[in-house]
């Protein structure tokens, strides 16, 4: 039996679009063994995998959560890999199925395990309903915590992943959208944090007075980011105050450029001050978008943190592949 992996990865660049006919021409010839993809707010990515777990081909397609209602998902996986399916009605494809595709505007909300708590547990999966007689689909759980309350959706499968590579204790950054600081101890994630850090960046550079300190065409500045940084870190409690001192500097002809960097930087340093406790006392091991991560490592390293970085995609597949090993061994 055939196996399919959906995944939601937070704060993942969409890929570049492939079309169904590469699908088409891939599966004719390759021996794909199973399928794991990428289901995100604005796009879909699906990877073919052989016997052994390595990938042999991609597609993808703007069919992200964002774009559907749950009546929609199955028809747009059969769109994008559905000839990498048996033709036969008679075939059956298991389906496994993790991220924002479990939400509750999902395919089908499929509910949270509760720190602390293995990254994923293969035996809380949740059953979809579909119509097409060749898929068996199954989604992978969240994670929540009640005190303080928090959650996480698609993350935990990049944490199975870690795991998998044999980190089984310590502090996981992962920089998007909503940053996640986890705390891993033997393998179970005991407690997390998230921080709105992107989506603030989002709304104060696109939506505040800030807007008009941007200068168009100016890339990553990262002595402005690291002023950010250390400004943020000392005085976190002072955000809003030296939020406004980037538009007022500008005004009085102070400003020497990288505004939307050093913006950045403010939000991450007070995301830093918030987690001392955590960076400082070892490594931060990051995963997430390679830009992200690449300025979050600076950023911790900058301030006498220790970062290790991870690839983010990598530990995507690690944790599927992981969850659809447990899931034949416990079928077996």
């Amino acid at each position: 039996m055939s196996l399919i992996v959906f995944c939601w990865v937070s704060g993942s660049p969409s890929p570049p679009s492939t079309s169904e006919n590469d699908v088409t021409d891939a599966a004719k010839s390759l021996d794909i063994s199973w399928l794991a993809a990428d289901w995100g707010t604005s796009s879909l990515r699906v990877w073919a995998m052989d016997g052994s777990g390595r990938v042999i081909a991609s597609a993808t397609s703007g069919r992200g959560m964002g774009s559907l209602t749950s009546e929609e998902y199955e028809g747009a996986f059969l769109e994008l890999a559905g000839n990498w399916l048996p033709q036969e009605p008679t075939g059956r494809i298991s389906v496994l199925v993790c991220g924002m595709a479990g939400a509750k505007q999902g395919w089908q909300e499929a509910g949270y395990a509760q720190v602390p708590c293995p990254p994923v547990d293969p035996a809380a999966l949740t059953r979809v309903r579909v119509h097409d007689p060749r898929l068996e689909v199954f989604i992978v759980p969240g994670i929540c915590q009640v005190a303080p309350p928090d959650v996480m959706r698609g993350e935990e499968t990049q944490l199975a992943g870690l795991t998998a590579s044999g980190i089984l204790d310590g502090t996981v950054c992962m920089p998007g959208t909503h940053s996640k600081w986890v705390w891993l101890a033997g393998g179970r994630v005991e407690a997390f944090a998230t921080f709105m850090t992107g989506e603030l960046f989002a709304a104060i550079t696109q939506h505040t007075i800030l807007r008009h300190s941007l200068a168009e065409g100016n890339g990553f500045d990262s002595k402005a980011f690291l002023d950010g940084v250390g400004q943020g870190l000392e005085g976190s409690s002072a955000l809003a105050a030296n939020l406004f001192s980037i538009r007022a500097s500008g005004l009085l002809g102070q400003d020497g450029g990288g505004a939307a960097s050093r913006i950045s930087g403010l939000l991450v340093g007070t995301e830093l001050a918030a987690n001392q406790a955590l960076w400082r006392e070892g490594e931060a091991h990051l995963v997430g978008d390679s830009r992200l991560v690449e300025n979050y490592a600076l950023a911790i390293r900058t301030v006498g943190g220790r970062p290790v970085v991870h690839d983010g995609e990598a530990l995507v597949l690690a944790g599927l592949k992981q969850v659809r090993s447990a899931m034949l061994e416990n079928a077996a």
